[in-house]
């Protein structure tokens, strides 16, 4: 789901089985995403999964880095993080959206070979797209409670705003 010249391409890690099971996006009970994007103020209310196609509305959009589900992200391999990078750059320079937001630090540590990245804006650009990481919001992922993914979902709304 992407358009021309969004604000933020938001962009997961890969589907959750369940998720591709029943086509939308960041669909499986207990991911968090739905949650941490209306409490930062990118959503006037709380959206379901089934209206993943409304935040074309909101100047945002949604993507994976690899397109293959798995019942969890550790089941990809490097080649496919890094094929996925490849596939995310194309589509970038199709739709040139202000802000590239990976959801999950690990992925975007490998997938761009930046060992070091951190939460947060990034030094690194694909062409005049600003790169951006986020917590992975999956309710496996205990390192962030929805306090936190909303602090760092907000700090990069607000950046996009201005």
């Amino acid at each position: 789901m992407i358009a021309p010249r969004l604000r933020v391409l938001l962009c997961g890690i890969n589907p959750s089985l369940y998720s591709a099971a029943v086509r939308h996006h960041f669909a499986r009970p207990g991911n968090r995403f739905w949650r941490a994007l209306h409490g930062a103020g990118f959503t006037p209310r709380l959206l379901s999964p089934a209206e993943d196609r409304l935040l074309l509305g909101h100047g945002l959009g949604l993507t994976n880095l690899v397109a293959r589900a798995t019942a969890s992200a550790s089941e990809l391999r490097r080649e496919e993080l890094l094929d996925g990078r490849r596939r995310l750059a194309r589509k970038v320079t199709r739709f040139a959206p202000r802000f590239l937001a990976i959801l999950g630090i690990g992925a975007f540590r490998s997938a761009f070979a930046e060992p070091e990245a951190q939460v947060g804006r990034q030094r690194t650009r694909l062409g005049s797209t600003q790169l951006w990481v986020l917590p992975n919001p999956s309710g496996l992922n205990a390192h962030f409670q929805i306090d936190e993914l909303v602090a760092a979902f907000r700090e990069l709304r607000i950046a996009a705003r201005s």
